[in-house]
């Protein structure tokens, strides 16, 4: 049996990726094979694409770290063939081949049920930015964090950014958004921020070893200078959840947030989180947590991808892309 996929493969020194067609593996114990019916967009899948060093073992290869379809074969006792799941992270789309396939083979103990309020489309709008989302704002919910200062949110734009400015402001938070793109405010306060506020107005004067305590917690999806600053803003007891680098891998910070403030730095590794974890964070974003992801979702087809994953890697991706495998 073959099936299409979306395929990087390395020329010259060049990758490029094109529509392949490809043999479904043999089914291995313990493991189940996926017709993926979903896929979506992320920036390590981007990455994958374009060639990056140390994220993909080697090439030709199959990206897509995220996963929504159906079992069509099972050699786990915890899985029937029919049943709908979900598989995000670990090495999917790095060492595994991934959802930019029509067809998966993954180890059954990196694969959840799809919660029952959820259809593969859906799950798929969150994706891996979704779930990071939860786990970010988990953290800051755990922490008791109060309402009566707003959170602070950078990368607002971005997958993981703006599905945390729409489940904090389901839960009740004032939401402030920081971003680079101008010309999204409006796309920001319908996502649910009550302020936006200007990169490069935010980081035109360096951190302080502490600044005012404006903010009860923040989200920051970048790293580098903005996550020093943010850390100087929470205020007592609060949450800085951390998951990302775009804006630099290194940060420069003092103890006396830590010490004077017991600010908390919560560092959010969704991709290699436990499964349970990832189960409790998907039932939580089909239920009580679910948000209306419709205005910030693009959907295309494998032929659609290379110009989705060269707008990511320029910085002019805004919400969430779906990939949506045909028959």
């Amino acid at each position: 049996m073959k099936y299409s996929a979306y395929q990087v493969s390395e020329n010259d020194g060049k990758f490029v990726g094109k529509i392949c067609e490809l043999e479904k593996p043999d089914l291995i114990n313990d493991h189940l094979i996926i017709k993926v019916k979903h896929s979506s967009l992320n920036y390590k899948d981007a990455l994958a694409a374009s060639g990056a060093r140390g994220v993909v073992k080697s090439y030709p290869f199959v990206p897509g770290i995220d996963v929504a379809g159906e079992v069509i074969e099972s050699g786990s006792s915890d899985f029937s063939v029919g049943e709908n799941v979900i598989a995000t992270g670990y090495k999917i789309g790095m060492a595994v081949p991934g959802g930019f396939g029509q067809i998966v083979q993954l180890p059954s103990n990196w694969v959840v049920k799809s919660p029952d309020k959820l259809n593969s489309s859906e799950a798929m709008s969150y994706g891996t930015a979704g779930i990071t989302a939860a786990a970010c704002v988990k953290k800051i919910v755990d922490a008791n964090i109060s309402k009566d200062l707003p959170v602070l949110v950078s990368g607002s734009t971005g997958g993981v950014g703006s599905i945390s400015v729409g489940i904090l402001k389901k839960l009740g938070y004032q939401v402030h958004a920081i971003t680079s793109k101008k010309d999204q405010n409006k796309t920001l306060e319908a996502m649910g921020a009550t302020e936006i506020i200007n990169r490069d107005d935010y980081i035109s004067e360096p951190a302080k070893a502490l600044d005012k305590a404006i903010y009860g917690a923040a989200v920051d999806t970048v790293g580098g200078d903005i996550l020093a600053k943010m850390i100087s803003m929470i205020s007592n007891q609060g949450v800085v959840s951390c998951c990302g680098n775009v804006a630099g891998a290194m940060f420069t910070s003092s103890v006396f947030p830590f010490i004077l403030r017991g600010v908390q730095l919560s560092g959010i590794d969704s991709a290699e989180s436990s499964l349970a974890l990832k189960k409790e964070l998907w039932d939580l974003l089909a239920d009580q947590w679910s948000i209306d992801l419709t205005t910030q979702t693009k959907t295309v087809n494998l032929d659609g991808l290379s110009v989705e994953v060269d707008k990511i890697l320029n910085g002019g991706q805004i919400g969430r892309v779906i990939i949506e495998h045909g028959e």
